[in-house]
């Protein structure tokens, strides 16, 4: 088998991979991914047990134990750029042998579940409430660098975006990712509401706000509210689900997003407290995965 280049597979001095700083078997293969650094020792303070603490740059990484569960959890930063790196050396991490810089025959699968916050944007979405995403739109066209993504992608969803909404060419073509059918089922709850989550790449004129720029398509956010396929309506924004779900899928990973709404973008409600909601999100997914087999 052909070596990966050493351009490609970049490593650290200390044999870990590039931007992660982590080494094969510090990471569990559950694990949960989250924006912010700083919601990493948050989660991480209800374990027994820490055995990892690795930080470089915006990603920080712990692993331990919660009810006999081995978990970590890594902090992404903000977007699916970050992503990209993200699953891809977490994936490098079990599926490529570093020192020989080769593929692996038998190959690893990943469960990442990504707790967040966003922003609804349908008026019956309550802030403080959960959303758990059954698909993500990704209108970042990241998975659109990669070779076989229309394998896995919604296309019949993305073309009646394309068609039904104000959208221009000139911004790329979104994709559709459907999320893990078996992760969804172990995070699915009479509390938790399910929808289709778009993936922004920005936080302002990306999803419609307005500061001293004005967004190429200012009746967009109004369009995707009343956008409906096949039954299924656009819920919420954030920044990072299609690349996960994207990414994961086409390496064979099992990927989910699950997020606490913190904004409803048509009542202008804001949740300027919601660290206790986070909180009790954090438990939530704590529980379901320490019940897995």
């Amino acid at each position: 088998m052909t070596a990966l280049k050493t351009s490609d597979l970049i490593l650290n001095n200390d044999g870990s991979v590039f931007h992660l700083h982590l080494k094969p078997g510090q990471i569990a293969s559950d694990i949960i991914l989250v924006g912010d650094p700083d919601r990493v020792s948050l989660i991480s303070s209800r374990f027994s047990d820490i055995e990892l603490k690795v930080s470089s740059r915006e990603f920080v990484s712990h692993t331990g134990t919660y009810k006999g569960k081995r978990i970590s959890v890594i902090s992404t930063g903000i977007g699916t750029d970050n992503i990209d790196i993200v699953v891809n050396e977490l994936d490098a991490l079990f599926n490529i042998d570093l020192e020989k810089k080769i593929i692996k025959e038998q190959k690893q699968r990943l469960r990442m579940i990504r707790i967040g916050t966003s922003g609804a944007l349908q008026e019956n979405i309550n802030v403080g409430s959960f959303l758990l995403s059954t698909m993500a739109i990704g209108f970042d066209s990241l998975l659109n660098f990669y070779s076989g993504s229309s394998d896995i992608t919604r296309n019949d969803f993305s073309r009646a975006l394309t068609e039904r909404l104000p959208w221009d060419p000139s911004l790329g073509s979104p994709y559709v990712v459907e999320a893990s059918e078996e992760l969804n089922s172990m995070l699915e709850a009479r509390e938790v509401m399910q929808g289709v989550t778009i993936s922004a790449p920005g936080f302002y004129g990306p999803q419609g706000r307005i500061l001293r720029l004005r967004p190429k398509l200012e009746k967009l956010n109004e369009a995707v509210r009343e956008f409906s396929f096949q039954g299924h309506r656009i819920t919420n924004f954030e920044m990072e689900s299609s690349a996960i779900f994207g990414l994961g899928k086409m390496l064979g990973h099992e990927a989910s997003t699950i997020c606490a709404i913190i904004a409803n973008r048509v009542t202008q409600e804001y949740l300027s407290d919601y660290k206790p909601v986070i909180e009790k999100l954090i438990s939530f997914v704590l529980n379901r995965i320490a019940k897995q087999k």
